[in-house]
């Protein structure tokens, strides 16, 4: 194989790797529950950990790799993430495996920081197109394979195998890195911005601990405000230090090229929309049908089966055709996919689900592909450390605060609705205890201390509520989605592509450019 080819091969399966652990975990998190007797706030944290160390840190590792070498940081964020995975394996409590979990998250901001980097420098031209198509391709397949493959590693082994099976697959890539990758980095490497990965990373941890809280506390709460007020203040001071640091972590510039800007904002309302909404149907259908991890993994296949499909031919059409009608529409066909998922009642099944899977799936398809080219593509090369890792940051924020914010939203829901469904009736827990015992897959064990019409009118209840609560995050995250696809289709545009440093065309200036939107 031609060594450059080698390049793609393992940087692909590095992002798969790591790509994986963003889904993968959610089918388990039920029985990691049980095993660990983990609240659904430690749940949440499980998932958001992951995502807000990847988010935190990928602008970080992108200027690292820029002045230290890409090939260096790719290699060492093996190193990390494979470590993180067996302490994720052999977690003995809730705090150590998110613990773990952020372990994993710094190896995987390497990883991901750089991996549209050392692509960008190895590639041109028309081969750019091909290797970012089948990065792309491998993005949509490694978050919709997580599910299935969760399933059927918590069903036959057990939850801990989900982070064991990266062990083999870190080590065989660390080794190919070290001995096929050729080392590349920026002939003007930026320093490293300290006050702005300082004032980033800490208002996005305040900003998702807010979100988090205010599903168990009220939004008015001081614990909230507090945070919420923190993240504010240290946005702002980030603004401030990068308008006047000399080599800022990331350069507020870029966000006045319409199509990075149009494609940082799809990469959040993808992330924050669908995936962030895997957790919630999920509990729907293992806590609320009654599923097990395998069988909600193998339902689930109703939205990767067509993730996988639709991403391969989008990876193909990505080098054809102009990327704005590929992310557009795509997010589009993902909002009205959430929003047929709508409707949920107590009466419904899981079968209700399908057509909105089906849909989402495709527009998901449609989109990741692509959606790497628009940070990459308009940059650059000595630059593509700092532009793929703000996308990807986009990303993974998508996800963290989703997660929170429907968090909020559902604990909201359950709350109101088991009101409406209990009111006059003495003898039950509080709407709150009731909520809370949901929300920590403790509602059987509450109602099994019921009086048998208490604990069928408790149960009535808790199934109705259920449905209510997760209909009203399919509203929300369907508008997130859609309005992620008119941004997309308004503000991306092919002229803003540059040519790369070896003076062909970079990713799609080789077609004619289109008007702009």
């Amino acid at each position: 194989m031609n060594r450059k080819w080698w390049t793609l091969v393992i940087v692909c399966a590095a992002t798969f790797m790591l790509l994986l652990d963003v889904t993968i975990v959610v089918v388990a998190l039920p029985d990691i529950q049980q095993s660990l007797s983990a609240t659904f706030s430690a749940l949440q944290w499980v998932t958001d950990a992951y995502a807000l160390a990847l988010a935190s840190l990928l602008l970080t590792s992108g200027s690292l790799a820029d002045r230290f070498g890409r090939k260096r940081v790719f290699a060492t964020g093996l190193v990390v993430f494979t470590l993180g995975s067996l302490l994720c394996g052999l977690a003995t409590g809730p705090a150590m495996l998110i613990s773990a979990r952020a372990l994993q998250g710094i190896g995987g901001a390497m990883l991901f920081a750089t991996s549209l980097a050392l692509l960008a420098a190895t590639y041109h031209g028309r081969d750019r197109g091909v290797a970012f198509g089948a990065w792309g391709a491998v993005t949509g397949a490694s978050t919709a394979l997580g599910p299935i493959l969760g399933g059927v590693l918590t069903t036959s082994i057990g939850w801990r195998a989900i982070f064991l099976v990266n062990l083999p697959i870190g080590l065989l890539a660390l080794l190919a890195t070290l001995s096929r990758i050729e080392e590349s980095r920026a002939p003007h490497a930026r320093r490293i911005d300290r006050a702005g990965v300082f004032t980033f990373t800490l208002g996005l941890l305040a900003l998702v601990y807010g979100f988090i809280q205010a599903g168990g506390r009220r939004w008015d709460d001081p614990v909230v405000l507090g945070s919420l007020g923190l993240a504010a203040a240290l946005a702002i001071a980030f603004v401030l230090i990068e308008l006047r640091v000399a080599e800022p972590m990331f350069d507020l510039s870029l966000l006045r090229t319409p199509t990075f800007l149009g494609g940082s904002i799809a990469a959040f309302a993808m992330n924050g929309s669908l995936f962030a909404m895997l957790l919630y149907l999920v509990l729907y259908l293992q806590e609320d049908q009654g599923l097990s991890a395998l069988e909600t993994g193998v339902r689930l296949l109703t939205l990767s089966g067509f993730t996988m499909v639709v991403a391969t031919v989008s990876g193909r059409l990505s080098g054809l055709l102009p990327v704005r009608w590929l992310i557009g529409p795509g997010l589009l066909l993902v909002g009205a996919g959430l929003l047929l998922m709508g409707g949920t009642d107590a009466a419904a099944s899981w079968t209700h689900l399908i057509p909105g899977l089906v849909i989402s799936g495709i527009g998901s398809g449609l989109v990741n592909p692509p959606l790497a080219s628009t940070a990459v593509g308009v940059v650059p090369v000595h630059r593509s450390g700092m532009a793929s890792g703000f996308n990807n940051t986009c990303r993974q924020v998508g996800i963290a605060v989703g997660i929170a914010v429907y968090g909020s939203l559902f604990t909201a829901g359950l709350q109101s609705s088991l009101g409406e469904n209990l009111a006059g009736r003495t003898g039950l827990p509080a709407n709150g205890q009731l909520a809370a015992a949901v929300h920590d897959g403790r509602a059987q064990s509450v109602l099994a201390t019921l009086s048998d019409a208490d604990r069928a009118a408790a149960g009535a209840a808790i199934h109705t509520a259920f449905a209510a609560a997760l209909d009203t995050l399919f509203m929300v995250s369907g508008a997130v989605a859609v309005l992620g696809g008119v941004a997309a289709i308004l503000l991306i545009r092919n002229r803003d592509f540059v040519a790369n440093e070896s003076g062909r065309g970079g990713a799609h200036s080789d077609r004619v450019a289109e008007p702009a939107a």
